[in-house]
């Protein structure tokens, strides 16, 4: 598929198919109808259309599509009505979300070109920012829309779909050479193609996506992007950097542990990095600890911390932001095999902390602690992580926000404004002194997993901040309910497949330290 931003009139162009929008308004008081009033943003349609409104076959609904087969307006043959919503209400999130249902309407149409009036969206504003905000949102809301996993169906398969590879969307207007709106589409689209890269390596199944698979991935990805260097540490040298509890998890398995290192230098060397920290699970059944077989296809998603935090490192080079940023992330599988950790053993992290490992299904924790010990080494302005950790974060927050932990006041603001702009919805959760004491260990210094009862998301990260430096900014990301199966809220998310979640809350947070 290929998107493009034109500085065309919308009628000047021949397509198969036409997007304009919809949305309601608030009636004019000079009427006597006090209701909302739906308006079609392109004017000549909207007066073609006019019984149509006024018989509701469009409302103006965020999301609503009504297509008009054959309709033949100027050069096109089709016509697609998408709604934005209420006019007050109209945001990037909301745009973004629309354009996941123009994409569907002209998927379902087959056409194999599209034109999208982006000037009916931004008809009621003439702030540059705002209109560069909306350009963002419609690139990467159609590109996120795009991604499909098939490549493993054999062609046959394939083939009984509907193809849309070939498909080309014009986004036209007359803002498309203003200099703000050009970066900000093309921005989008660097972005929601990252997101799918990170996508695809969490939706590839375990045997597939072995830790050394993930490892090769990071490294392909990377190659050719200026500034960007990619390092893995193999097993020989993950034991002999001292990283007891990467190795310890890894043990049930035959497929060798990873630790990939990706650092980026936009800015002088002088400039102290922006730290990304992620969890590469590439499978976990629990190791001793068992999970139940219900569900446990699943857990080929307990890597999407690391598919994210590699996704991010990969948009940042991408987009040339002029900052030092590292991404690590410790990849292995937690399997049951004859040499697993059992209930009760202890290891020692990098950071010569010593814990009982008495669930070796809270494992994450347990490579995080070595990859946030290693991270504080490097003495970075920040160290954000981001894991699918714990099954209290689903049962606290759902999929529809990803729980962040952080006792720094300042971290916690940029993070809340990096959120707003990336349109991903987060929830700052506590962190007590009281959540480290439930994880004081018995025979070792902590144990991983709690002594008391309920709050497993913030003991968990109670563990994790054992781990980072004293005087560093830190911030927890808990995905568990985000990481994967969100299209039910998302429209531009597959319904079970990866989300991608916090890449783009990542690349916002890395922009705040240019």
């Amino acid at each position: 598929m290929t998107i493009n931003l034109l500085s065309k009139e919308i009628d000047t162009l021949t397509c198969p198919t036409l997007v304009v929008f919809s949305k309601t308004s608030t009636q004019s008081s000079s009427k006597k109808d006090k209701g909302p009033v739906v308006i079609v943003t392109h004017s000549d349609l909207a007066k073609k259309l006019a019984t149509v409104i006024e018989e509701k076959t469009i409302t103006g609904k965020h999301q609503e599509t009504v297509t008009f087969r054959e309709f033949n307006h100027k050069n096109y043959r089709n016509v697609v009505v998408v709604g934005l919503g209420k006019d007050a209400e109209i945001n990037h999130e909301s745009v973004r979300q629309s354009m996941a249902s123009a994409y569907e309407a002209v998927k379902a149409l087959n056409s194999k070109e599209a034109a999208v009036d982006f000037d009916g969206i931004i008809s009621n504003t003439s702030d540059s920012n705002e209109m560069a905000s909306f350009a963002k949102a419609v690139a990467e809301g159609l590109m996120l829309t795009s991604y499909v996993f098939d490549e493993l169906k054999s062609s046959t398969a394939k083939k009984s779909k509907k193809d849309d590879s070939q498909l080309n969307i014009h986004v036209a207007s007359k803002m498309a050479n203003d200099k703000a709106v050009k970066a900000a589409f093309n921005e989008g689209l660097i972005i929601g193609s990252v997101v799918n890269y990170s996508r695809r390596l969490g939706d590839l199944p375990g045997n597939l996506m072995t830790p050394t698979l993930l490892a090769n991935s990071a490294k392909s990805a990377a190659t050719g992007l200026a500034n960007m260097k990619v390092t893995i540490w193999d097993k020989a040298r993950i034991k002999k950097e001292r990283m007891g509890g990467l190795l310890g998890v890894s043990m049930g398995s035959d497929q060798d542990p990873r630790f990939i290192i990706m650092e980026y230098k936009g800015a002088a060397p002088s400039k102290k990095s922006v730290c990304f920290v992620g969890k590469g699970l590439t499978f976990d059944c629990g190791g001793i600890s068992i999970k139940p077989s219900a569900g446990m296809e699943e857990m080929k998603y307990d890597m999407c911390g690391g598919a994210n935090v590699i996704g991010t490192l990969i948009a940042i080079a991408k987009l040339k932001l002029k900052i030092n940023a590292i991404g690590l992330v410790a990849s292995t599988e937690n399997l049951a095999g004859p040499s697993a950790t059992k209930p009760g053993d202890v290891h020692t992290a990098r950071n010569g902390k010593t814990f009982e490992v008495n669930n070796t299904d809270a494992e994450g924790r347990l490579i995080l602690a070595d990859a946030l010990s290693y991270a504080t080494e490097l003495k970075p302005q920040i160290i954000v992580d981001a894991a699918t950790l714990t099954g209290a974060m689903v049962m606290a927050l759902g999929n529809t926000h990803t729980g962040y932990f952080t006792r720094n006041a300042p971290l916690k603001e940029t993070i809340e404004a990096a959120a707003s702009a990336s349109g991903e919805w987060v929830w700052n959760m506590p962190l007590t002194d009281f959540h480290v004491k439930d994880m004081k260990g018995t025979f070792a210094d902590l144990s991983n997993i709690s002594s008391g009862k309920g709050a497993g998301s913030a003991t968990a990260a109670a563990f994790l901040e054992q781990f980072v430096g004293e005087g560093i900014p830190w911030a927890h990301f808990d995905i568990a309910g985000t990481g994967w199966a969100v299209g039910n809220r998302l429209p531009y998310c597959p319904k079970k497949g990866a989300s991608g979640a916090m890449v783009r809350t990542f690349v916002e947070i890395a922009k705040k330290y240019v």
